[in-house]
């Protein structure tokens, strides 16, 4: 019973969160592009697929619950975090605009691995570029840990939950649709819009972020 009056205020917190997820992920990078080709592939795509999702998961909840931790110590700090975030959010969001205004697209070269490469072998990979990346630190356990420790300690799995459903979501559709996917992500025209969007997105979360640190 006490869990329905937190419903009407976790699903936005569910929403924020995935969209937070999504916009920090979808990008041009080494990981997607790996995912991409795994998928065009058609080689231990489920594997791949699964654990970019998990790690990222674990992050994001290790940030969350580390920072949440941390930061109940020193609600100074947390301001202070809240603050950084947004503008970093609202530089994310700048880039992002100023992307969407220069040709870009997504390589995913098939040949790259050799036919029947081992499943281990594929997952180390998958590991390297998930791990080995500084930028994935910056984003799910800095990030997206201090913005998801700022919500009420009732409402932080929601957060998680969300965060982690966008890099599921996204692992998913870019690695069982790759072979729909990859002709749209070779346009460059589609890269602009999809910038545009991201970028309009993390300005508005950018914009709550801070309000929720000066309120």
């Amino acid at each position: 019973m006490n869990h329905i009056p937190l419903l009407p205020h976790a699903v936005p917190v569910f929403l924020q969160a995935l969209a937070l997820s999504l916009g920090l992920i979808v990008a041009i990078g080494a990981q997607n592009a790996f995912v991409l080709r795994q998928g065009l592939r058609r080689e231990h795509v489920a594997s791949v697929v699964a654990f970019c999702a998990v790690a990222d998961a674990l992050l994001i909840a290790a940030g969350v619950l580390g920072m949440a931790q941390a930061l109940g110590r020193s609600p100074g700090l947390a301001r202070a975090l809240a603050l950084a975030g947004a503008l970093f959010l609202a530089a994310y969001a700048w880039q992002a605009l100023r992307r969407a205004r220069q040709p870009q697209r997504l390589q995913a070269a098939a040949d790259v691995l050799g036919q029947g490469t081992r499943r281990a072998a594929v997952l180390a990979q998958a590991a390297a570029f998930t791990l080995l990346n500084p930028h994935v630190y910056l984003d799910t356990v800095l990030l997206v840990g201090s913005i998801g420790a700022q919500q009420p300690a009732a409402l932080r799995g929601w957060f998680i939950a969300g965060a982690s459903a966008g890099s599921l979501l996204w692992f998913t559709a870019l690695g069982f649709g790759a072979r729909w996917l990859a002709p749209w992500f070779a346009r460059p025209r589609a890269w602009q819009w999809l910038d545009g969007l991201i970028g309009i997105t993390m300005a508005l979360l950018a914009a709550l972020l801070l309000r929720h640190a000066l309120g």
